[in-house]
């Protein structure tokens, strides 16, 4: 029971780090009603092999995957760039088990009830188990009493009583689904690398390629030293070329816009409103006996009693709280700073006090569990209690306390103390001008009947011009975009992409987090792939060293020596001291896998024709043979050439994922 009361009483001080679990909770509760829910036609934001995924589904596991990050953050609320992560990787879990299962069944693999129990809360639990932070002590090792508890603890029959309970019971079945999930991923990956180790024939052919050799000498042409004007690249060559790549061109539908936007800034009236509301309340700020009452729904800055040291204290009243006669009730006037209205007051000084203090939790008939340094900062960060807080920075070394936490108390160490230094606690009323809903009103209208002035894009480009705004461009949208450039909640601006026709201009104004926008559309994609206008540059990169190759080979035509085409060239003879088939490199020029084939189908002492490699046109002349005799050791052999096998397992999610057929709905709901 103490390992759970160690459980139970983290509380605000320690966060539960989940992160390894996140695939799990995405997965989700709602996977074992997924009989159910996939055999609805409607409301599904997509299909992955056949397998339909509900809005419903799809919106309890980003739900979940939400409050994981919640939890492991100690956060309310998440940032925008967080929930499209989240959203994405939610849809990418989901893909990846489906895509599995099929594969699972194929084979007859799975996971018995019993070896997830094994795997949970046996002698040896998994390793994703063994490294979670809640379940280590305050040394850092595993202690597997305390996934008893926890286990035990959900179990129990009062464990609906506990507040924590359902986050605690969510966390234990992330980790058993997720136990389940990477333990199946693990036997395919082992039955992959198994049957992909190499043979007695791969391991005598890699032998023989690492025997033969030769040396070489050659001379090399780099592209870029032929001039542009020097070659000739027809339509017709970047055609063939567009050809042969056009399946690496395969593209989503995608949109261009272009956007002009409007900050909402506050007028002269907002400013003088928030100065004139600062003035009102300075008397009762100068002399409330409770400033909390006047402090907190008032300010941006709350008052939570906090000490402030040098270091701490806002800049701007740093001279003021701790100047040489500062004392308490001593207050500013009201400062501004161009953007922020504030005043601030002394509520007590002249005293010292710890930075920090290192804490940890007492445990009755069990391992005390240090929790590490904390400012106070920090602790309320971690929304302690104030009863915790004071009394941790108001005791001495060795000190202990106990605090109510829950239903339960906790009792606290004070293990350490950091040198006291200055102190001052500071009352402040901070307010930063923003638009009110006048002014709000006022620019809303304004931008609305801009917008409805310029219906069209040439006419909304040259009004913008005229009236000092700049047009951004913004391409290559996709219909599941979250967000357009650097504007916040811009997903509206994509939905209304894809439903505009080519050259409108957004009838309605968008609310983009402090801007309104008007955004115009200026390119329609439907296509399956990219044009050839918008890979012509690589197209040309790539049509122009072929003409360079040949120019470089004619101008090679007929040499009959190495010293004749440096010549030629004007580039130096270089020397590669060994060339095998089971290099990768091509002495000092790099990845030359051309370059190395055709050296190496030479005969002793020979001169090649000129050699078109990646980087420019090389000459060949061949050496002496270098054959070696090592013995040959085949287990060796195998394990050498199956050295790289942990990577085919990626390689099989990944080609999995490509062949599973998916329907991706979701620029539908969200």
């Amino acid at each position: 029971m103490a390992s759970l009361q160690k459980i139970r009483n983290h509380g605000p001080l320690v966060i539960v780090i989940v992160g390894v679990a996140m695939l799990a909770f995405v997965l989700g509760d709602t996977l074992t009603h997924a009989d159910k829910i996939k055999n609805r036609d409607r409301d599904n934001v997509g299909v992955i092999a056949g397998e339909k995924v509900s809005y419903s589904e799809y919106e309890v596991a980003r739900t979940q995957l939400e409050e994981v990050y919640k939890m492991q953050f100690n956060r309310d609320n998440l940032e925008e760039e967080m929930q499209i992560q989240i959203q994405n990787d939610v849809w990418n879990s989901f893909v990846q088990d489906y895509s599995l299962r099929a594969e699972f069944e194929k084979i007859g693999m799975d996971l018995t009830q019993d070896e997830l129990t094994e795997l949970c809360l046996g002698e040896n639990p998994h390793s994703i188990i063994r490294s979670l932070r809640l379940f280590r002590d305050e040394n850092g090792a595993f202690n597997r009493d305390y996934v008893a508890s926890l286990n035990s603890f959900i179990h129990s029959a009062d464990a609906d009583q506990n507040p924590n309970a359902g986050r605690y019971r969510n966390y234990w079945y992330a980790v058993q689904r997720l136990v389940r999930v990477n333990y199946m991923q693990e036997k395919y990956n082992a039955l992959l690398q198994h049957l992909l180790k190499a043979n007695s024939l791969e391991a005598e052919f890699a032998y023989n390629n690492r025997q033969k050799g030769i040396s070489a000498q050659y001379v090399m042409q780099p592209y870029f030293a032929v001039a542009d004007s020097l070659v000739k690249v027809s339509e017709s060559d970047i055609k063939a070329l567009y050809k042969k790549h056009k399946e690496q061109y395969k593209q989503e539908p995608t949109r261009a816009i272009q956007y002009i936007t409007i900050a909402k800034n506050p007028s002269e009236a907002d400013f003088q409103a928030e100065k004139e509301r600062l003035e009102n309340l300075q008397e009762a700020f100068r002399t409330a006996e409770d400033v909390t009452v006047v402090v907190n729904p008032n300010s941006d800055i709350m008052y939570d009693g906090r000490d402030y040291s040098a270091e701490t204290v806002p800049a701007q009243f740093k001279e003021f709280a701790f100047g040489k006669n500062a004392k308490a009730g001593d207050c500013t006037d009201i400062l501004f700073d161009g953007a922020t209205y504030s005043m601030a007051r002394i509520m007590k000084a002249g005293y010292s006090a710890p930075d920090s203090v290192e804490l940890k939790i007492v445990v009755e008939d069990g391992d005390d569990i240090e929790l590490g340094w904390y400012t106070q900062e920090r602790l309320i960060n971690e929304r302690a209690s104030k009863d915790l807080i004071e009394k941790a920075f108001a005791g001495k070394r060795g000190k202990q306390f106990t605090i109510s936490m829950g239903m339960g108390e906790q009792t606290f160490e004070i293990m350490e103390v950091a040198k006291a230094t200055p102190k001052v606690q500071l009352a402040i009323i901070s307010r930063t001008v923003t638009a009110s809903s006048r002014t709000n009103s006022a620019i809303f209208n304004e931008a609305t009947q801009f917008a409805m002035a310029n219906s069209t894009y040439d006419a909304l480009a040259e009004a913008a011009q005229e009236a000092g705004y700049t047009l951004v461009p913004q391409y290559g949208l996709t219909e599941m975009t979250r967000k357009v450039g650097n504007l916040s909640d811009s997903r509206q601006i994509v939905k209304w992409a894809f439903e505009a026709k080519e050259g409108e201009v957004s009838p309605t104004v968008f609310l983009c987090g402090d801007n309104y926008v008007i955004a115009a559309l200026i390119e329609v994609n439907d296509s399956e792939y990219r044009p050839l206008e918008a890979v012509r540059a690589e197209l040309n990169y790539e049509a122009s060293n072929n003409a360079k190759a040949k120019y470089i080979a004619e101008q090679l035509a007929g040499v009959e020596s190495l010293d004749a085409a440096a010549a030629i060239l004007g580039t130096p003879i270089q020397s590669v001291e060994r060339v095998s088939l089971a290099d990768s490199r091509f002495g000092n020029a790099g990845m030359e896998p051309a370059v190395i084939g055709a050296t190496l189908a030479l005969g002793e002492n020979q001169l090649s024709e000129p050699i078109q490699g990646l980087m420019g046109v090389y000459m060949v002349k061949t050496g002496a043979a270098l054959n070696t005799a090592e013995p040959f050791d085949a287990e060796s052999e195998k394990q050498q050439v199956s050295r790289y096998s942990y990577m085919h397992y990626q390689q099989a999610l990944r080609l999995l994922e490509d062949e599973t057929e998916i329907k991706d709905n979701r620029a539908r709901f969200q």
